[in-house]
């Protein structure tokens, strides 16, 4: 298995609660596909560099995970239909 850094932010206008349960729903798509979070980060509101469909700052969250390419292949293919998220990114890191 390896080690890659998931970034993703989510989109401002909704309530905190929704915010928090779009996180805990991409952590439980890559848990559910045996991959391990090893470190957690909200990492709260900040500035946009750009705008992105109009917003101008996002909620962003950082997960560390230990995981093989199936979880993060799935991962991506939710991201991408999940309209919650205004971006994502996904980096393995080298040992």
């Amino acid at each position: 298995m390896n080690k890659y850094e998931v970034m993703f932010i989510v989109r401002p206008d909704m309530e905190e609660a929704e915010i928090k349960k779009t996180a805990e729903d991409m952590k439980k798509v890559l848990t559910d596909k045996k991959a391990k979070i090893v470190e957690e980060k909200a990492m709260g509101q900040r500035e946009l560099a750009y705008e992105i469909n109009k917003f101008k700052t996002g909620y962003y969250y950082l997960y560390v995970v230990e995981a093989n390419a199936d979880a993060i292949s799935e991962f991506d293919r939710v991201v991408r239909i999940n309209e919650s998220l205004l971006r994502h990114l996904v980096v393995r890191v080298e040992d």
